[in-house]
């Protein structure tokens, strides 16, 4: 969620419309949840689920085994992926058939964070892979998230943006 709402904020500062929003069902505490967004040059009137999305960010590799991440996603669509993994590797194992985007984002999140919480350096990865929003947009939205610790964030970010690889489907 975290990272949807910083995407929006972003777009937002930016002069585009955008909306984040989780969604929550009968699920366990840790259980995987998704969260979306919506960016567009016009005023967006619809409330509803992303069931056709442009644009999937899997924050856990592991959720691969268990969801469809490629489900309804639109043609030209593209899966962001935190993966140590090569594309070769993910498309083998997984048989996704998208452009895909990796990066390694928890060894980015460790190394520069100290904590495995990847939310803002996949954002990094969201960028480079999609052009959405700028990397400098994100700067703001993150200081006043993070307070104190804001800049370890963004130097994930960044480092992700300059480390994230993208490979056409």
């Amino acid at each position: 969620m975290t990272s949807a709402e910083l995407t929006a904020l972003a777009a937002i500062e930016e002069g585009k419309f955008a909306q984040a929003f989780p969604s929550f069902g009968p699920e366990r505490r840790g259980a995987p949840v998704m969260a979306f967004v919506r960016v567009s040059e016009t005023p967006i009137v619809t409330r509803e689920k992303v069931y056709e999305p442009n644009i999937v960010i899997v924050l856990d590799p592991t959720l691969l085994k268990i969801v469809n991440v490629e489900a309804g996603l639109q043609k030209g669509g593209i899966v962001i992926l935190n993966t140590s993994k090569s594309v070769e590797e993910i498309r083998k194992e997984t048989g996704l058939k998208a452009k895909l985007a990796t990066v390694d984002a928890s060894k980015i999140a460790m190394e520069t964070m100290r904590v495995p919480i990847t939310n803002t350096t996949m954002l990094g990865a969201l960028v480079k892979a999609t052009g959405l929003i700028q990397l400098a947009g994100l700067s703001e939205p993150i200081k006043h998230r993070f307070g104190p610790i804001a800049e370890k964030n963004i130097n994930a970010c960044t480092r992700a943006f300059e480390e994230t690889k993208v490979v056409e489907g």
